[in-house]
């Protein structure tokens, strides 16, 4: 198999013998692998240190073995979910309670879009209780999640979908995606009051979010850059911020995830979710590294390992 060693000298893409599967895993053929922030952040933390770095990240692929003890899947399933290490192969080991089918008609760059940042999508906007004829706000709107985010908020009936952006070069992007207002973080203002804030950002823009809240509006939070909030600024206008995780939700509430998977699904068939990916192929994984550490990306990046003749990206 094809494997990736990553080094303080660089991302090298090397070969490997294929992994034997253990009870309780399914070996998965990928076709395609996304490339995050998380990536970034775990290579600049493990520099100069002598343990090897075996990264995890989401996936789509079809199932090539299937483990003792395995229920539910059989060997030619296409699944997509994700792996907490050794992510970035053209066969990984996964656990199957964190994958899921995905329909054979989309093409893979778009799959691993929604196996999981879609779901974060639509799961956030859930637990952040919105409802049709509401205004959204959205930060990091030109990321591979935040641009999920902008089009659920325009495909679920939001009276005013606002996308907070990182510098004006993003503006258009985010504006096709279905932003009614772009604002980037330097601007002063962000406007008008909205009633929900889906806050992928974190750090100092925490704060200008709840800012931003109308009375009785809510925070979804679920950047892992963190950030801190004044309690006594939600008082007054009875706002508030939740935390979220789909990592909890899909633990303690497996019901909702699944229904929420199926309606990603749904909506991406009837047109209402359109996928960005910036698509490189796996000899060029360094490429997409730099392109996510330069905050430069619009949508999410993938790379592509050749596991199956993809379909057309919707």
């Amino acid at each position: 198999m094809r494997t990736v060693n990553f080094s303080d000298d660089g991302v090298e893409v090397v070969d490997a013998p294929d992994p034997l599967v253990p009870p309780g895993r399914l070996l998965v053929r990928t076709e395609a692998v996304g490339v995050g922030v998380g990536l970034v952040r775990l290579l600049a933390a493990s520099r100069g240190r002598a343990e090897p770095v075996r990264p995890g990240g989401e996936i789509v692929g079809t199932v090539a073995a299937v483990g003792a003890g395995v229920s539910g899947f059989e060997v030619g399933d296409r699944v997509g979910g994700v792996v907490f290490e050794d992510a970035y192969a053209d066969l990984v080991l996964a656990d199957p309670r964190l994958v899921a089918r995905v329909p054979g008609e989309v093409g893979a760059p778009a799959a691993v879009c929604l196996v999981r940042g879609g779901l974060i999508a639509l799961s956030a906007l859930r637990a952040g209780r919105f409802a049709p004829g509401e205004s959204v706000l959205v930060t990091a709107a030109a990321s591979g999640t935040g641009h999920l985010m902008v089009q659920l908020g325009r495909a679920l009936g939001a009276s005013r979908v606002v996308a907070a952006v990182g510098s004006p070069e993003k503006a258009p992007f985010a504006r096709d995606c279905g932003a009614d207002e772009v604002v980037t973080y330097a601007e002063p203002s962000w406007g008008e009051p909205v009633d929900l804030v889906l806050d992928g950002a974190g750090g100092d823009l925490v704060r200008r979010g709840v800012d931003m809240l109308a009375p009785l509006g809510r925070m979804v939070a679920f950047s892992a850059a963190g950030g801190t909030v004044d309690v006594s600024s939600l008082l007054g206008g009875m706002r508030s911020v939740l935390g979220f995780t789909i990592g909890t939700l899909d633990r303690t509430r497996p019901d909702l995830v699944n229904g929420y998977r199926a309606q990603v699904w749904d909506l991406l068939a009837r047109g209402a979710l359109r996928p960005r990916c910036v698509e490189f192929g796996f000899d060029r994984l360094a490429a997409a590294v730099g392109l996510v550490a330069s905050r430069a990306n619009l949508g999410r990046v993938v790379v592509t390992t050749g596991g199956r003749s993809a379909a057309p990206s919707p």
